[in-house]
């Protein structure tokens, strides 16, 4: 089977086509074989003559809908046609092809309540037309970028199994690429094996695993020189490299290497970090990685919900309304960044002011232990009109004279 796309502003504009002047060869006129109408509100005929479906603009109706926002050709047409050496198929197989196809593109899924309208028409031997539009009847628009590929492969099928086909059909799953192992070695060497072909090759060895080609065939190693850390460090980067490529990559566990953390965590991290700081100088620290102007956590996390608000925007613009919720939160990051400007500088002054009263308090410290020892070390004789005993106690003149004078009898 041959499939052949077409597009056009409106349904009417395919009449001409469909209906054509009268063939000499008997060219039979167009007649509706089947269709899907989604939520039309009124019965339309599902076999016979299309002139009511097409000229009456019933596939045209979503288009219509959501005005400007449609495509400039929302009509989507797809002809197929069978295999000239094999027999015709019958109203009904056609129809099974035409609902197969708009079902394959995703123009209208199984099961799907709000797929795009579609009708089949025929108006020659071995052969049909998909007139649908892309328009679905909840206003979304249907992609249409893959529906060459996808009808091309769903007309491949059909005729595989209607037998029209001498060739064996493959399909995705019979191009699997192969299985790649990348274990560690008794001698301590990481070998990968299930290289054969260029490309896994390739980036085995920009990973830094060196080649080798002798009779067990081709594989690659790393030397046993290199220290079991950074071996798993490659071999973890060679398989990520080698999957990228849709390789199957089987590693050894012992070459496992732990993810990093998600964000969520590194931020616990930095929350357990703020609250042991155990001086202003360490508290700056932890700060300064989030609040750092040019690479903190704050500005970052304030870029991407900016970048959530505007890719919203860009897949559907009527999602406007959640756009905005990502916007409000994005402005309300960047206040909280003017808020916090400047606010290291502050820390910094306070680890000195810190600092600062730590050293007065310590003079002050030093200033009344001296004072003490001066008091302690007078001599008693000194002190004029002091007791003895002020002496023998070693106590300051004022308090041996008091005791001295609690001593005396009356």
């Amino acid at each position: 089977m041959i499939a052949h796309l077409q597009r056009a502003a409106t349904t009417a504009a395919l009449i001409p086509a469909l209906y054509g002047l009268d063939d000499p060869r008997g060219r039979r006129r167009p007649w509706l074989i089947g269709a899907d109408y989604r939520g039309a509100d009124k019965q339309l005929p599902l076999f016979g003559d299309p002139q009511e479906v097409l000229g009456g603009g019933v596939l045209d109706a979503p288009a219509l809908r959501i005005g400007s926002r449609a495509p400039e050709q929302p009509v989507w047409m797809c002809s197929v046609r069978s295999d000239p050496r094999h027999p015709d198929l019958s109203d009904a197989q056609w129809v099974d092809v035409a609902r197969r196809l708009v079902a394959a593109t995703g123009l209208a899924p199984v099961g799907d309540p709000h797929g795009c309208r579609w009708a089949a028409i025929r108006n020659d031997d071995r052969s049909v037309h998909v007139v649908a539009t892309v328009v679905r009847e909840d206003g979304y628009l249907h992609n249409t970028y893959r529906d060459p590929f996808h009808v091309q492969a769903e007309c491949t099928r059909i005729a595989a199994e209607l037998g029209h086909l001498t060739r064996t059909v493959t399909t995705a799953k019979d191009h699997r690429m192969p299985v790649i192992t990348i274990s560690a070695a008794p001698s301590g060497s990481v070998v990968a094996t299930g290289t054969g072909d260029d490309l896994s090759a390739t980036l085995l060895r920009h990973a830094g695993f060196q080649q080798i080609d002798d009779w067990h065939g081709r594989r690659h190693r790393l030397p046993t020189t290199t220290p079991r850390p950074e071996a798993a460090s490659i071999a973890t980067h060679a398989a990520q490299m080698l999957r990228a490529a849709r390789y199957n990559v089987d590693v050894d566990p012992k070459l496992h290497v732990e993810p990093l953390d998600p964000p969520g965590r590194q931020i616990l991290h930095l929350t357990d970090a703020i609250r042991g700081a155990a001086d202003f100088a360490e508290l700056a620290g932890v700060l300064d990685e989030l609040l750092d102007a040019d690479d903190g956590m704050l500005v970052r996390l304030q870029e991407a919900l900016e970048t959530a608000s505007e890719q919203i925007t860009d897949l559907d613009p009527d999602q406007y309304e959640l756009s905005d919720r990502f916007g409000a939160a994005s402005d309300q990051l960047v206040t909280a960044q003017a808020e916090l400007a400047g606010v290291l500088d502050e820390v910094q002054l306070a680890m000195s002011n810190t600092a600062g009263t730590a050293d007065v308090l310590a003079a002050e410290d030093l200033r009344t232990r001296a004072a003490l020892a001066r008091s302690t070390t007078t001599p008693a004789a000194n002190a004029p009109g002091a007791p003895a005993a002020a002496a023998s106690t070693g106590l300051p003149p004022v308090l041996a004279a008091a005791v001295g004078a609690a001593g005396r009898p009356r």
